[in-house]
């Protein structure tokens, strides 16, 4: 006897056996559809396995232009050759909670004015990385978004932004020409909180150097630039022993040999020259502080200068990124740098 289920009289109904022998038919094929989908993973590179699990910011391709007319703050970033994009995804996560705890500290009235929000968007794909590992460094507490941004008088626009190097090895990270938050204290409590062990141990994220400002390589802007910032430093340091010891640091990445500069712009030139730049940013430190000695083990004020390897400014244009930092965020030995926050075993494929 055929067994069917009770339907209208316009449906047919079909024997048991041919419903079951669908069923397995469907089975089937949903089986087949599954293993399709798991070969297509296993042939995707492992860029492509990358991208389609971590989405970063793009590029801000009119940064570059912005830097060489205006003064930015922000953050520059070591780390490993070929990590960049799980650098960036550290970053990020980074920023998202100590930016926000920045944030957090300030009045009610300007938390009410000014939204802080996360968002994300994808990455342009303009560099491949071979890695095919989630990014962000273990303990690292990551949010649900990627882009810190604010929201000011109902208009909407990223906090930060991602500007596109020559250099491999490093990322740039600037605020809005009129965004001055206070990234010696971002940085400082992220150097803390990675040497008390709190916040986990980083794995892609080297150093991150904080941006006070930037300006183009000559002497005028130079010396206004740190002048400018030492005497912001005493006035929050008032308490500091005389005299104050103070040291130079000057990091051209190279740039120096690769660039050949037009013979219209001899100043330039010339600030390239490490003892150069140095003779006028001690200069500079004493006209503002008069009992100042220059102490290369122990420095109170550390002046720290980072030739910026900008892409798409025209040749011959040089900007720098200057800060004037406390002896907490920076390390004198083997040479005057910022804090490294990884392990000296993770550091093989940084540009220091």
């Amino acid at each position: 006897m055929k067994v069917g289920l009770p339907l209208s009289s316009n449906t047919v109904a079909l024997p048991f056996s041919e419903v079951e022998k669908s069923r397995k038919m469907a089975v089937a094929d949903g089986g087949r559809e599954i293993e399709t989908e798991l070969s297509k993973k296993k042939e995707m590179t492992p860029w492509e396995q990358h991208s389609a699990v971590i989405s970063i910011p793009r590029f801000d391709y009119n940064a570059p232009s912005s830097l060489l007319h205006h003064s930015h703050s922000g953050f520059l970033i070591t780390c490993p050759i070929k990590r960049e994009k799980s650098a960036t995804k550290e970053a990020i996560s980074l920023f998202a909670k100590y930016i926000q705890c920045c944030n957090s500290s300030g009045s009610e009235e300007n938390s009410a004015s000014k939204r802080r929000k996360l968002s994300e968007e994808n990455v342009d794909g303009e560099d491949r990385v071979n890695d095919n590992d989630v990014a962000g460094g273990g303990g690292v507490e990551e949010g649900t978004c990627s882009t810190v941004k604010v929201d000011t008088d109902g208009e909407t626009g990223p906090l930060l932004k991602l500007v596109k190097l020559t250099k491999s090895g490093l990322l740039l990270f600037i605020f809005g020409k009129n965004v001055s938050p206070d990234v010696v204290g971002i940085v400082s409590k992220i150097v803390q909180s990675v040497e008390s062990g709190s916040s986990g141990s980083l794995l892609w994220c080297n150093r991150i150097f904080p941006i006070q400002a930037t300006c183009s390589l000559n002497e005028k802007e130079l010396r206004e630039v740190v002048s400018k910032l030492v005497l912001q430093f005493m006035k929050d340091n008032q308490k500091l022993m005389r005299p104050i010891k103070f040291a130079i640091g000057y990091n051209r990445r190279g740039i120096e040999t690769e660039l050949n500069i037009p013979k219209e712009a001899p100043n330039a030139l010339e600030l390239l020259d490490r003892n150069k730049c140095f003779a006028l940013v001690a200069s500079a430190v004493k006209d503002v502080v008069s009992d100042s000695v220059v102490d290369l083990k122990a420095p109170e004020l550390s002046v720290l200068i980072e030739l910026l390897p900008l892409s798409g400014i025209p040749k011959g244009s040089l900007v720098v990124a200057v800060s004037v930092l406390p002896r907490n965020v920076v390390s004198a030995k083997p040479k005057l740098s910022i804090k490294a926050l990884v392990s000296d075993t993770k550091t093989k494929g940084e540009k220091a």
